[in-house]
């Protein structure tokens, strides 16, 4: 049989923009525009800022004061209804904006219809988007600080563990432990500075600019936005209703701290296996296998890892919203809420269950020094030692080379080596090689700003304790 076509049907409420057309919509269309069950959880900043707007056309003389204390008491009625999971939706609420009008005017009757003039529902939901980011950017930030305290604690902790540095996966020269977690602390003391930035452009407000082109009515702005908090207003109303640069920017830095997570994930995930075992994941962190009874999957870093893909997917999906819309409004800027709150609520979700598994994060001091061992890590100390001694550095590389070579072919560390054995090798060796020839000598030789040694490492860290305090 033919599916059944939409079709249009009375309603008892009518649209807000229903005078202009002769037909009501038709329930698909009406089904595919509606957006309220994705915006109404924007429901409280809609609220602050009708009554923002309701005590702005009151100074304007467009209200008078009894009808401006009946909308904001109607609005705090409807405040306490969606509060107490209470308030009724109806298919006819397209969106979170007409679901509060329409029950409103139910309250208070006719009177609610005012509350509407002088603005558009462009730049009441650019408003909302608008403190909503900037209030999720502040819970973040303060996130991410707890997240770089916990980090500072495990480096404070296990200060004097040293560990192989990698690059390309392979062990190259000694670190400490502490090094190694304060470098993400310095990642995501970037990221906090990106989202500041990003919440600086979002407090921007743009309530005022009606549908494109701002108000007939003697509106003050100004007291608007001190109203709601927001230190700067929208100076060109075909931008402020169609910009959506504060979104993207968020989704930017979102994606940019998840990305430092995934990479903090991936240690864990390579650290917790019986390979490595440096570190320990918290049980209550971790799943077993339906199959397998010894298994201790590292599923939260797993998840971490895999949701840094979705978040990159809402900047994608973002962006290409975005990419060729001709000012000012149009209907394809709905589609921007599911990719915003969504990243939001995967970054928050992240960035907390990481700070709690790091804040439990018990690291095997044996395995990490036995990883020490092997692999020539003091290579590097030689090569140095070399140059010192008038060798340029070309050559003491290769020199340098051949004795690594050897010593792995002999079963043998560089720090087994006597200097007899090196003077085989190049004359310029002496007995003063042997004090570099050790994990904590090669550790405390950097000791310039931002090396691994430990009076480097001992500044950060009260560095960082400061900062963070």
């Amino acid at each position: 049989m033919p599916q059944a076509k939409g079709k249009s049907r009375p309603r008892g409420v009518k649209k807000a923009w229903a005078g202009r057309f002769a037909e009501q919509t038709d329930r698909l269309v009406e089904a595919f525009t509606r957006s309220i069950e994705v915006d109404r959880r924007l429901y409280r900043y809609d609220i602050d800022g009708s009554i923002a707007h309701c005590r702005t056309l009151t100074k304007a003389r467009i209200l008078t004061g009894r009808e401006s204390a009946a909308i904001i008491r109607g609005l705090e009625s409807v405040r306490a209804e969606l509060e107490r999971d209470q308030f009724k939706f109806l298919p006819e609420d397209e969106d979170i904006h007409m679901a509060i009008e329409r029950r409103l005017t139910e309250l208070i009757g006719p009177l609610g219809g005012k509350l509407h003039t002088g603005r558009s529902r462009n730049d009441q939901v650019a408003l909302d988007a608008r403190v909503y980011v900037r209030d999720r950017l502040a819970v973040m930030i303060n996130r991410l600080k707890a997240l770089q305290r916990v980090l500072v604690r495990q480096a404070q902790a296990n200060r004097d563990v040293a560990m192989p540095g990698y690059t390309h996966l392979q062990r190259a020269q000694p670190v400490l432990f502490a090094h190694h977690l304060l470098a993400y602390v310095e990642m995501f003391e970037r990221d906090k500075g990106r989202l500041r930035d990003a919440r600086t452009r979002a407090n921007v407000m743009p309530l005022g600019s009606g549908a494109l082109a701002g108000s007939n009515y003697p509106i003050d702005r100004r007291y608007t936005a001190a109203l709601l908090n927001f230190p700067a207003l929208s100076q060109n109303s075909l931008d402020a209703v169609s910009d959506r640069d504060f979104m993207v920017e968020a989704v930017a830095a979102m994606a940019l701290l998840m990305m430092h997570l995934s990479r903090l994930s991936e240690e864990l995930i390579l650290w917790s296996t019986q390979e490595f075992h440096f570190v320990d994941l918290p049980d209550a962190f971790c799943t077993g296998s339906s199959m397998m009874p010894q298994k201790k999957n590292p599923d939260v870093p797993e998840l971490v890892r895999g949701k840094t893909g979705r978040v990159y997917g809402h900047l994608m999906g973002l962006l290409t919203t975005l990419k060729a819309l001709p000012l000012s409004y149009n209907r394809d800027l709905q589609e921007d809420k599911p990719a915003l709150f969504d990243a939001f609520d995967q970054t928050d979700r992240a960035v907390e269950v990481m700070t709690e598994l790091m804040r439990r994060l018990a690291v095997d001091r044996e395995a990490v020094t036995r990883a020490l061992s092997g692999g020539g890590m003091l290579a590097t100390e030689i090569a140095d030692y070399l140059v010192t001694k008038g060798v340029p550095f070309r050559e003491a590389h290769e020199i340098t080379g051949r004795i690594v070579r050897w010593a792995l072919d002999q079963g043998r560390e560089l720090s087994e080596l006597s200097v007899e054995e090196l003077r085989r090798f190049s004359e310029k060796f002496d007995s003063s090689v042997l004090q570099r020839l050790t994990v904590r000598g090669a550790i405390d030789r950097k000791a310039q700003i931002g090396g691994t040694a430990s009076k480097q490492v001992d500044r950060r860290l009260r560095d960082w304790a400061k900062t963070l305090s």
